[in-house]
């Protein structure tokens, strides 16, 4: 089990390599729209959802997974306060199984004594033994106690904690009833933001869909997870932090203007529907060795794949989105963007997650506005002003301060500062009440 820096760490690299290939596949829908002609979000969404169910054939192939819909749980929780008379009756009553009886096969040559010792009286004495041998089974937790006891103490240790982390796994069932729970949230979430991407560019939606971090900051405080999850001046700072220097890329951005409102409007429900989709599931599952992710978003793309189908009659008959099969080139396009920039992203995302916090990884979110905006300059040539560099510091510095934050989690240095300054403040008051009764008195006396 890996410490909690290095989690930190390892969950901020994984962030940031998500922010790298959902920017890859925000450009790629992109063309998807516009270059290749199939503007179907709804389409586009379900499909790549569905693509989840390729996590689920691990129930067939995985042996961990495997075990898990076969076997219980081999870990047991001892109770400490039960009475000794009461264990050593059912240790007396259930540690064998009743007697069964084997038969025995006796070898056809026996062992005979030294010739030096033997004569013939020895041929008329004989020794009978029974035919069938008494068999008896120790008990399951009698056993299990037995295989612990002749393990050596690193062993024990060692072979306790993966007991005690196959406990803690979720099951199979509530997997997938937690993944019945989130799968409508998830696909709102993401065909939303897919949708955005028709009415305005990806730069734009990436920023505002940054503001998640406003809607995960309100919605953990209301409902934390733990510690790090609680509200805390700092980190409303760093929030703000974020969105001045998102504002300040935009500033430095020339594509902010939209056509339509909804271009407006979904990235805001599509940030607030992603917050409350990580705040919620990160209150259900603690940690990341809770929860299988994979197994997880198997489930919902196995419902989703179930669930939602009957809405292309819908949109087709209401003319919101024609359904219409994709050609080979854009299936192509379909069939990988789904692959990587849905099944595998969502799945590190939500480890990123779960390796940090929910703050985190919104405010990680964040940093695919610079990057998309760098990818511009690489692979087009395009050149911003020195506003988009100094818009990109405050952004860089509230992720790195959340995270010094997640890493102390009682830590708000900003209320502490606050608050000596108060008490700064009112010290001088007295002092300047003191110096003032002070004077008043030699005053009075000098008169006198």
């Amino acid at each position: 089990m890996i410490n909690k820096s290095r989690r930190l760490l390892v969950g901020l690299f994984v962030l940031l390599l998500v922010d790298v290939i959902w920017v890859s596949s925000s450009e790629l829908t992109k063309y998807l729209y516009q270059q290749a002609s199939f503007e179907k979000p709804f389409f586009s969404t379900y499909v790549k959802t569905s693509m989840f169910t390729i996590y689920l054939l691990g129930l067939c192939f995985y042996p961990p997974w495997k075990d898990y819909c076969s076997t219980p749980s081999k870990y047991m929780h001892l109770e400490t306060d039960v009475e000794d008379d009461h264990i050593q009756s059912e240790e007396s009553s259930g540690a064998l199984s009743p007697p069964t009886y084997v038969p025995i096969k006796w070898e056809e040559k026996q062992e005979k004594c030294s010739g030096s010792e033997s004569d013939d009286s020895s041929l008329h004495r004989a020794v009978k033994f029974c035919k069938l041998a008494e068999v008896r089974q120790m008990s399951a937790s009698h056993a299990s106690d037995a295989f612990w006891a002749r393990l050596s103490y690193h062993a024990s240790i060692k072979a306790s904690h993966i007991a005690r982390r196959a406990a803690n796994k979720l099951s199979v069932d509530q997997v997938a009833k937690i993944a019945f729970y989130f799968c409508l949230l998830w696909f709102v979430a993401n065909y939303t933001f897919q949708a955005a991407l028709a009415y305005t560019d990806a730069g734009t939606v990436a920023l505002l869909s940054s503001s998640s971090s406003v809607f995960t900051l309100l919605l953990a405080a209301l409902f934390p997870a733990g510690a790090a999850d609680r509200f805390t001046f700092s980190k409303l700072l760093a929030v703000i932090f974020s969105i001045v220097g998102l504002i300040v890329i935009s500033v430095s951005h020339s594509t902010l203007e939209m056509s339509i409102p909804l271009g407006f409007l979904l990235p805001l429900l599509s940030a607030f529907l992603y917050a409350s989709y990580l705040v919620f599931l990160r209150r259900i599952v603690e940690n990341d060795e809770k929860l299988e992710i994979p197994m997880f978003f198997g489930f919902v793309g196995l419902f989703n794949l179930l669930l939602l189908w009957p809405v292309f009659f819908l949109l087709h008959y209401c003319r919101w989105e024609s359904f219409e099969w994709p050609n080979k080139h854009q299936w192509t396009f379909i069939i990988i963007n789904g692959l990587v920039g849905t099944v595998l992203s969502e799945a590190l995302w939500l480890w990123g997650c779960l390796l940090t916090s929910s703050l985190i990884a919104t405010l990680a979110l964040s940093l695919t506005i610079p990057l998309s905006i760098v990818a511009d300059m690489v692979l087009s040539s395009v050149e911003y002003s020195a506003l988009f560099f100094i818009g990109s510091v405050p952004v860089f510095f509230s992720l790195v301060f959340v995270m010094f934050l997640n890493h102390h989690e009682n830590a708000d240095p900003v209320c502490t500062f606050l608050r000596r300054l108060s008490h700064r403040e009112s010290r001088i008051s007295e002092a300047e009440l003191e110096q003032r009764e002070s004077l008043i008195s030699i005053n009075e006396d000098h008169e006198a």
